[in-house]
Order: C-alpha cells, then sequence, then structure tokens
C-alpha cells in the first residue's frame, strides 16, 4: 500500500497551525468544564453521580446527557483527562468535517446503549467519549494512505492500547458497557466516514512528468494538481 505524504503546503500553513491550536483550546476547555463540575459538585456534596445512566428506567434517561460530564472521584476524572486532551485535540484537528458527526454520536450514543442494555446500575463518566475517540482515531488511520492519519493512529495505540481490556467485565465498578458501546460507535463512524478529511497530498515531479507523457483520453488535457 502506497502511503502518501500531505501537501506542505497545506500541513504546515497558518490556517493549519491556527487549526491545531483551535482544536487544542476546545479540547482543554472541555476538560476545564468537567473539572470544574467536579470540583463543584464535591464542594458541595451535591451527589451528582446520581444522575448517571440508570438502565431501563425513566429517571435515568437524563443520564444519557449528564453521565459523560460526572466522575466518581478525582482519580477518575484524571483517568481520563489525558486521553481526552490528546483523542479530542487529533479529532478536530485531523478530522474537523467528520467530528461534527463523532462527537455527538459517541457522547451520546454509548448512553442510549447502556439505557437499553446495561447492567442494572449507575452508569457515568467520561470514558465512553475516550473509547469513542480513540477507536476511531485508530481505524480511521488504518482505512487512510495519509502519514498524518496513520501516525495518530499509532500514537492513541502506544499510549492507550490497554484500554481494550476495558470492554470486558473483568473490573468491578468499571462501566463495560458503555466503554465497548463507545468503541462499537468509533470503529463504525471510522468506516462510514472515511472518505472525509482527506488532505491533499503531495505531488511529485515524476508525476507531473508521467502525466505529461501520458495521452489524455478523446484529446482532453492531462489533470494536474492546481498550484
Amino acid at each position: 500500500m502506497h502511503i502518501h505524504a500531505p501537501d506542505p503546503s497545506y500541513t504546515v500553513s497558518v490556517d493549519a497551525h491556527a487549526n491545531f491550536r483551535a482544536a487544542m483550546l476546545v479540547a482543554f476547555a472541555f476538560v476545564a468544564v468537567l473539572a470544574v463540575i467536579h470540583a463543584v459538585g464535591a464542594w458541595l456534596g451535591l451527589g451528582l453521580q446520581r444522575f448517571g445512566v440508570h438502565p431501563r428506567d425513566v429517571a435515568g434517561l437524563a443520564g444519557i446527557v449528564a453521565a459523560p460530564l460526572l466522575h466518581g472521584d478525582l482519580a477518575h476524572l484524571v483517568s481520563n483527562a489525558l486521553p481526552l486532551l490528546v483523542a479530542g485535540t487529533a479529532l478536530l484537528h485531523l478530522y474537523p468535517d467528520s467530528s461534527r458527526i463523532v462527537l455527538p454520536a459517541v457522547y451520546v450514543a454509548p448512553g442510549v446503549a447502556v439505557w437499553l442494555f446495561g447492567r442494572d446500575s449507575l452508569h457515568f463518566g467520561a470514558s465512553g467519549l475516550v473509547y469513542g475517540l480513540v477507536s476511531y482515531i485508530f481505524v480511521a488511520g488504518l482505512l487512510r494512505r495519509d502519514r498524518r492519519a496513520i501516525a495518530a493512529s499509532l500514537l492513541v495505540a502506544f499510549m492507550y492500547g490497554t484500554l481494550v481490556w476495558g470492554v470486558f467485565p473483568i473490573k468491578v465498578g468499571v462501566s463495560w458497557e458503555t466503554h465497548l458501546a463507545a468503541a462499537i460507535i468509533g470503529v463504525v463512524l471510522a468506516i462510514a466516514l472515511r472518505h472525509r478529511d482527506v488532505p491533499p497530498r503531495k505531488r511529485y515531479s515524476w508525476e507531473d512528468e508521467e502525466d505529461e507523457a501520458s495521452p489524455a483520453p478523446d484529446g482532453e488535457e492531462p489533470w494536474r494538481e492546481p498550484t
């Protein structure tokens, strides 16, 4: 398989750097919101965890929206913070068009699946987002012949490859159902959206020479990359 190098004029442009900073800022802002919610809830003793997803309970439907914002303790929050920063920045920067579909899907759909099929327990935490984003970035990198996508795929595999164990009912007190649902959704979306956010690739001089040497069909002019 030939791996394409993205056009340097695209990847190192002022807009590309600005987009990366914006992606990082959005990811940091979301993690900051999670930290504030947890700090306020703990300080005031609000017990916000009760607003998590409670399967097949009408009152628990609110948890579909609230659960990703809630954490049991500081360690739970911290364990999700760094993956959200890394994967969130990568998704928003590399897949800006796809992110409009991926983010709402991995935020809401795992909660719906857990409400329908999960154990009779409270399910909360942003780990569903982590699993959805990481699985999307990993699979998207496998499907695309783009160096940046492949590099991001390898990065999340190296940093968070052990997350795969979280989709099995191994550890008590962990919502493996949320992890599994989010991971499946991420994989499906990576396949469905594989043709979006494809960066312009670098063209080499020998490719232009081949285009010039190959006659275009029906007397048409050979296609050339705009300059």
